[in-house]
């Protein structure tokens, strides 16, 4: 026999039963197709780590109710035991390490045969197949029956869980238990130890009778072995591995030992010792995939692999490979086709009966044997390898900088470098290139929050999708217990709230497979009503359930992270929009957002104003769910990979960014056009939106969307955009409250102003007056900044900042608001581009007037020349002689 192969990636293929189309549930919706309930029970699967059972890695949903299973996989199985030289009793005791694991889940494996007790290259147990049960609810989503008649316990049998179709029960069956498990384990060991497998030479209803008459003998072991003509080789066993076959098989389950009890019988009392009790990782992020997945064993081989060769991949977890393998040009549907599993047929043949036209009839109907393919194919891992094989081994460990040294943005060669560049769609289906950024962040977030600082500047080049949800939790500071803390609140007493959630849900993000499985609704509910009971203060709006959608989708194992990621989220973004009134808080916010419009696109807030498409139309959901009611799940992503970098006055320039892809159209058209345009708004190109919402948030100053309703100051962070200019990011509640910065104004006040103002902390700090340092300019050697003043001559001469301008109000505009042709308006002209703080007693006007003629980032000095007067940083010539 040629040398084992170590673990693999393994995949089967079965069929969910289909429900009548014409049939809907009882909210009037249609009917969830049992495929969709099947992939959203299997997710728990996913997170069942354990030595003695194979890795769940992944589900895929295709035509016609097909589901195709991903697994960890060995080509060896029980049938191989005698060549692996290991002891009747460890084998049982392996197994039962597993089934105890499985059912302190609330699992059990009901499908335990030979073939899926794999053993690893050491003769160590791994059961396969275990989740099968679990994830078609007991049986009842299939048409085919779990399990195998030879295997099965009696009370199975007896329930017609075999034949589900065929039970004459109106009630169905009950779920089986424990012991069931350790009903079908005395089969395997009587086969071990008989050398032959049990009732084999007998048709399937005459297994089951015979299994069902057992209840009348007293030594059920003694009775197989006569039937099997294997007494003497029976009777020969030491008395221990004779002793457990015989507490297995019991007829009756109420004699019958659990797994977990047999474990401690004494009959392993020489074999317990020989094993350590497993202890499930724990970090953060315990229950996270990362931490949960198995790696794969360290002397996994391929036949394409040179033997001198070391195996790097081998020692990544198993559910990175997988993904890797995807990138690489894996396709699952391909690899079933080509071993035969998938066979195409022409569309007659899946008729249940095909009939002639003289009344002759052919065919029986569905045939049950394609519902389930037991047959394992095993992927092979050649093409990813060739793919990687330029990879140095440096790659799989970096080496993290320390965190005071620069550390370069790709971390890698050259070559990866030249990467970092191409458009993100492109970088994310790169294997090589997601290689390199999955083991750099793995590190990273191994070492969070320590690292804290480096997954920030990693994540300013891209984040991987695999650990996107880990990430997303480092960005927003997830610390602590937050498993304790999730599981303190009450998630289960009726609330009244409880209905609109119910409402909600079905509507949320449907369109995707996992989040509208009942799982996903589940896990829905549970989250949100955690976030009303823990937020008294708050209360539900609509809205809320899409905000939770990425969250719960990113972490759909691990509710306490998606839930302790969407409260940090809210507060940083959404402060106080779920008061019970917050009518205050969206009008402010809008109000602002109107003078974004008009800072950064002058002619379009021009014309939105005028035929009346103001932002309380459109924009309410946009900022309410933080887009997540505007875009899909997939660009969500991509657009909060990059929110998450910057701090709450980023998704106005999310905002502004979605007009200006849109501003053509919205030029050319007036209100009704408009209207229908955002009833069903038209593709973003959401990664050109990112790149101009980066563009738009360094050119506005941090004061000038200062909000009163915004969350209160905090400790000052980094702000996320590496390459941006640190004078227009920081966070402007970061500021010191000294009496330079900005003054609240009233929602009313703040409604008549077109242009959002400036503090004078801001301009003093843009403009470098206090350090005297170089004038920040422009490529086109503009500066960026230039405040104009717009008082009197005289006025100006007794004292301004220093580099200011001087353009007096009367003789740049006209009293209708005209600008004037005249060198002080070509002043004005010479700076369009720049950001023109205006500075006068009467700026107000002079400003809307300067948008009104599309003059772009314009704003107003807080408090104008007055509130420069107490520092000293006025200047005023000297007289000439």
């Amino acid at each position: 026999m040629s040398p084992l192969r170590d673990a693999q990636l393994g995949a089967f293929t079965f069929f969910a039963s289909a429900l009548p189309h014409d049939v809907c549930g009882s909210n009037g919706l249609p009917l969830t197709p049992n495929s969709i309930k099947i992939l959203g029970r299997f997710q728990i699967l996913k997170t069942m780590s354990h030595p003695r059972l194979c890795q769940y890695v992944d589900i895929s949903r295709g035509k016609h109710e097909r589901l195709i299973v991903v697994a960890e996989h060995y080509e060896s199985n029980l049938s191989d035991f005698q060549k692996q030289g290991k002891a009747v009793l460890q084998v049982a005791y392996e197994v039962l390490e597993g089934l105890e694991f499985m059912n302190k889940h609330g699992l059990v494996h009901r499908a335990l045969g030979a073939h899926n007790v794999l053993m690893d290259c050491k003769g160590n147990v791994k059961l396969a197949k275990f989740g099968l049960y679990h994830m078609t609810d007991h049986g009842a989503d299939v048409d085919f029956p779990i399990g195998y008649p030879a295997y099965l316990a009696p009370e199975v049998i007896a329930q017609g869980c075999f034949h589900p179709s065929d039970s004459s029960h109106d009630e169905a069956p009950l779920p089986s238990g424990p012991k069931t498990d350790v009903w079908s384990l005395g089969v395997l060991l009587f086969e071990l130890c008989a050398g032959r497998r049990l009732l084999q030479n007998i048709d399937i209803s005459d297994r089951l009778k015979f299994i069902l008459n057992l209840g009348c003998m007293d030594d059920i072991v003694t009775v197989l072995a006569e039937e099997h003509g294997c007494l003497d080789t029976i009777k020969d066993l030491p008395p221990n591995v004779l002793g457990l076959l015989r507490k297995c098989l019991l007829f009756l389950p109420s004699k019958r030992l659990t797994p977990a009890e047999l474990l401690r019988d004494p009959i392993f009392s020489g074999i317990s010792c020989l094993y350590t009790s497993f202890l499930k990782p724990v970090s953060l992020f315990s229950s996270s995939l990362r931490c949960a997945h198995l790696e794969l064993p360290e002397d996994i081989s391929d036949l394409c692999k040179d033997d001198d060769e070391e195996d790097y991949l081998s020692e990544r977890a198993i559910d990175e490979v997988y993904h890797l393998w995807c990138l690489a040009g894996g396709d699952l549907e391909k690899e079933l086709i080509n071993k035969g599993i998938i066979q195409s047929k022409p569309p007659i043949c899946t008729l249940p009966n095909f009939v002639l036209e003289d009344g002759e009839s052919f065919g029986q109907g569905r045939d049950r044997s394609f519902l389930l393919d037991d047959t394992t194919v095993t992927l092979s891992l050649c093409q990813l390898r060739n793919r990687l094989k330029d990879v140095a081994g440096e790659a799989y460990y970096p080496l993290l900088e320390d965190e005071q040294s620069s550390l370069p943005q790709s971390n890698s060669s050259n070559e990866l470098s030249a990467t970092v560049t191409l458009p993100l769609i492109i970088r994310e289906r790169d294997t090589e290139y997601q290689l390199n950024r999955i083991v750099l962040f793995d590190r990273l977030l191994k070492a969070y929050p320590y690292k804290k600082n480096l997954v920030w500047k990693e994540a300013r080049v891209d984040i991987p999708p695999l650990v996107r949800g880990l990430a997303w939790a480092a960005l927003l500071g997830i610390e602590g217990d937050i498993q304790s803390r999730y599981e303190s609140i009450d998630k289960d007493t009726p609330i009244p709230t409880d209905r609109q959630i119910e409402v909600d849900i079905p509507r949320c993000h449907q369109y995707d497979e996992l989040l509208s499985s009942p799982q996903g609704h589940i896990k829905f509910r549970r989250v949100l009503k955690a976030w009303v009971v823990s937020h008294p203060d708050l209360v539900y709006w609509q809205g809320l359930d899409s905000l939770c959608a990425p969250f719960l989708y990113l972490n759909f194992n691990n509710e306490a992270l998606a839930y302790a990621c969407m409260s940090a989220f809210i507060p940083k973004y959404l402060y106080n929009f779920f008061l019970k009134d917050n009518s205050h808080v969206i009008q402010e916010y809008l109000t602002v957002f109107s003078q974004m419009i008009a800072f950064h696109d002058p002619e379009l807030s021009n014309h939105l104003n005028e035929i009346g498409f103001i932002p309380d139309l459109y924009a309410i959901p946009w900022f309410l769910t933080m887009f997540t009611h505007v875009f899909p799940l997939h660009k969500i992503f991509h657009l909060w990979d990059t929110l998450l970098l910057g701090n709450s006055s980023f998704p106005f320039c999310i905002g502004v960014a979605i007009l200006q892809q849109l501003r053509d159209r919205l030029l050319a058209n007036g209100f009704n056009e408009c209207i229908l345009l955002f009833s069903d708004l038209p593709e973003i190109d959401i990664e050109r939106c990112v790149r101009e919402s980066i563009s738009l948030f360094c050119w506005s100053p941090k004061s000038a969307t200062y909000r009163q309703h915004a969350q209160p100051p905090k400790a000052t962070t980094d702000n996320g955009f590496g390459k941006t200019p640190t004078y227009y990011s920081s966070e402007y509640q970061d500021m010191p409250k000294t009496d330079l910065s900005r003054e609240p104004l009233a929602l009313s006040d703040l409604k008549t102003e077109v242009s959002p103002r400036i503090s004078a902390e801001d301009l003093i700090d843009l403009c470098e007056l206090s350090s005297a340092g170089p004038a920040k300019r422009t490529r086109a050697g503009k500066p960026k900044i230039i405040a104009v003043d717009i008082r009197p001559v005289d006025d100006f001469s007794r004292g301004h900042i220093s580099g200011s301008v001087n353009v007096p109000f009367s003789s740049a505009f006209s009293p209708d608001g005209e600008l004037l042709q005249c060198p002080t308006s070509g002043i004005l002209h010479n700076y369009k581009g720049c950001v023109i703080v205006v500075i006068s007693h009467a700026m107000k006007t002079f400003a809307a007037h300067l948008v009104k003629v599309a003059f772009p980032r314009v704003c107003i000095l807080d408090g104008g020349i007055n509130k420069l007067k107490p520092t000293g940083l006025l200047t005023v010539p000297s007289p000439q002689i």
